[in-house]
């Protein structure tokens, strides 16, 4: 568990889920992301999921988890919107990588649509390389793919 500032970054439990489903155009604006919610994840890989709690409610959260490989895997990581531009973001990204550093993890990974700008620029500036990948999500459907060493304990996001 992390405490910084006002909120508490924990593991994440099936009604934070629910939570963030339920005011998810918050996090996700006029994407409807819903169906990659995946519960399982979080009853499966409940050490590296996690959500960053605060009196108001969930302010972000992560969804990931430890490939057999040693790759950190971010499937999701959303801020709320009154929460975007305070460095939440690297935090929850800071607390994920500590948490698969204690799986095994030598490296991240994440993958996002060629069109999200808002998240290729957010990887690039924690560091991650990225390349698009053709057909990555089916035929026709190229996606950036980030990914990076893990950085070393206690290093600075």
């Amino acid at each position: 568990m992390i405490v910084s500032m006002d909120v508490e970054i924990a593991s994440a439990e099936i009604g934070d889920i629910h939570q963030v489903l339920g005011d998810h155009p918050r996090y996700w604006g006029e994407r409807d992301l819903r169906s990659l919610h995946l519960l399982s994840l979080v009853h499966e890989f409940g050490s590296t999921c996690l959500v960053a709690r605060a009196g108001d409610g969930i302010r972000g959260y992560v969804i990931g988890f430890v490939t057999p490989t040693g790759t950190g895997y971010v499937h999701l990581i959303a801020t709320r919107d009154d929460a975007r531009g305070t460095g939440l973001g690297r935090r929850l990204y800071a607390a994920f990588a500590q948490a698969a550093r204690r799986q095994g993890a030598q490296r991240l990974k994440a993958i996002t649509s060629v069109g999200n700008t808002g998240s290729i620029a957010f990887h690039r500036g924690l560091g991650f390389d990225t390349q698009i990948v053709e057909d990555y999500d089916g035929p026709g459907r190229p996606m950036v793919v980030f990914g990076r060493v893990l950085p070393s304990e206690g290093a600075v996001w």
